[in-house]
């Protein structure tokens, strides 16, 4: 006998959190939206948003028939606060956090397993065996951005962070001196400092900061939110098929970065 709900079930507990009202309402598209700096799940690139994250969700909604449109909105700060107040229906995609969960009613199934790492300079780098190890230096962080893993309440209590609306911006500051380290997602930090051809310059610390999945979320303040368990649905059946890691690999392949998490130790508190 199981102890758990198949995942369309707990989609659909997660609603009984929505107003009825919201559910209620007409739905006329799914605005679709993500961090535009954050490579490759999910980044502006002149033009519009793109990544692996936003082609799994556009691949959901035409499978459902369900009208969508993908939106750049600015920086992430402004992204989640759209999705907190409707404007923005699906976010893909993002890990979840207390505070996040507020607002939004996530799918149950995983997207991607996302590695945060300390990006330091190579040559100011520092002894580094786990969080404890950041406390009394500069760190910065992306506007918006959180880590799971119970990172983000240690950051709080601990952790001298300033932010930037861009990574980029950390970088400069790093380079600087400005500040002693940076945590970003260690795939959007490697490709940044790939296509910039600064790798010499930077480096990401071991172990990992956090490693928790990243999942498509739904603005309680949408009505599309009564979407969510046909979403999660379609999710379960593509993750079967194998097409969510298919995605991933495809985003991937031009990227020259070395796999993340391959027989790393464990993440040190």
């Amino acid at each position: 006998m199981h102890d758990f709900l198949p995942t369309t079930l707990l989609a659909c507990a997660v609603l009984t959190a929505v107003p009825l009202a919201v559910q209620a309402a007409d739905c006329k598209k799914v605005v679709v939206s993500a961090d535009s700096d954050y490579a490759p799940l999910h980044w502006y690139d002149g033009k519009r948003l793109t990544g692996a994250s936003i082609e799994i969700a556009t691949r959901a909604l035409a499978a459902l028939d369900i009208p969508y449109e993908v939106r750049y909105v600015g920086p992430f700060h402004r992204v989640l606060k759209e999705a907190e107040s409707g404007e923005v229906a699906l976010i893909s995609s993002l890990k979840m956090t207390p505070e996040r969960q507020q607002y939004l009613a996530y799918a149950t199934v995983p997207l991607f397993r996302n590695p945060i790492a300390v990006f330091v300079a190579r040559d100011r780098r520092f002894s580094y065996a786990g969080w404890k190890d950041l406390i009394g230096k500069r760190g910065a962080i992306t506007l918006g951005n959180q880590f799971g893993g119970g990172f983000d309440e240690f950051m709080r209590d601990n952790l001298i962070i300033e932010t930037a609306q861009k990574v980029y911006m950390n970088f400069t500051k790093l380079d600087s001196g400005r500040i002693d380290y940076l945590i970003t997602g260690y795939y959007s930090g490697m490709i940044y400092l790939n296509q910039t051809g600064q790798g010499g310059n930077f480096l990401p610390l071991r172990p990992f900061v956090s490693e928790t999945d990243n999942f498509i979320a739904m603005s309680k303040a949408s009505p599309c939110v009564k979407y969510l368990p046909r979403i999660n649905a379609q999710l379960e059946a593509m993750q079967k098929r194998g097409e969510l890691r298919a995605v991933l690999q495809s985003f991937e392949s031009d990227l020259r970065i070395d796999p993340a998490g391959q027989d790393e130790p464990a993440r040190a508190r």
